[in-house]
C-alpha cells in the first residue's frame, strides 16, 4: 500500500494490520464483485488474451467447481501463481483442502497439483515470469503475495 495511504489512516486510528485487512477487503469487493464475473466468462469461453488463465479448484466446504482468473503461469510443466492475498485468498485455502485443481489456459486446460510455498520469494518469482501488466497491477492491489507451483500431468 501506498506510504501516505497508510500514514493517513493509521491517523484515522486504524492500526498497520487493519489497513491490510481494509485494504484487501476494498479491492475483494472490486475484484469479486466487478472483475473476475467478466473476465471469468471471457476466459471461459476462450475470449480473453492468453495473459491470463482460469484456475479451477474444490471448494473446500461445498465440493462444488471454484474458478479464478489468475495471470498465466505457464512455463514449461509447470504453471505458477503470485497470490493478491496471501492464504486469505478463498481459491488458497480450497487448495490447502484439496491441491487437485485444473488450469485453463488458451482453450486448453490442463490438470496438476498445486503446491504452496511458503519459503519461495515472491517478488523474485515475479521478476523471473516477467509479466510486466499483470504484475505491476498485482503488487498494487495486493496484500500479500504467496507463491503457487502446479505440476501439471
Amino acid at each position: 500500500m501506498d506510504g501516505k495511504i497508510a500514514r493517513a489512516m493509521m491517523r484515522r486510528g486504524m492500526r498497520p494490520g487493519s489497513v491490510r485487512a481494509a485494504k484487501r477487503a476494498a479491492m475483494r469487493s472490486v475484484t469479486n464483485g466487478l472483475v473476475n464475473p467478466v473476465v471469468r466468462r471471457l476466459l471461459e469461453r476462450g475470449l480473453w488474451p492468453r495473459t491470463q488463465a482460469l484456475l479451477e479448484t474444490t471448494g473446500r466446504n461445498t465440493g462444488a467447481r471454484r474458478r479464478v482468473p489468475v495471470g498465466n503461469g505457464l512455463r514449461g510443466d509447470s504453471f505458477w501463481i503470485v497470490t493478491e492475498h496471501g492464504y486469505a485468498a478463498d481459491y488458497v485455502k480450497n487448495i490447502q483442502k484439496q491441491p487437485r485443481v485444473r488450469v485453463k489456459v488458451g482453450r486448453r486446460w490442463y490438470e496438476g497439483t498445486a503446491w504452496i510455498l511458503p519459503g519461495d520469494d515472491p517478488r523474485a518469482r515475479l521478476r523471473w515470469l516477467g509479466r510486466p501488466v499483470n504484475d505491476t497491477l498485482l503488487r498494487l492491489v495486493g496484500t500479500e503475495q504467496v507463491t503457487i507451483r502446479i505440476d501439471l500431468e
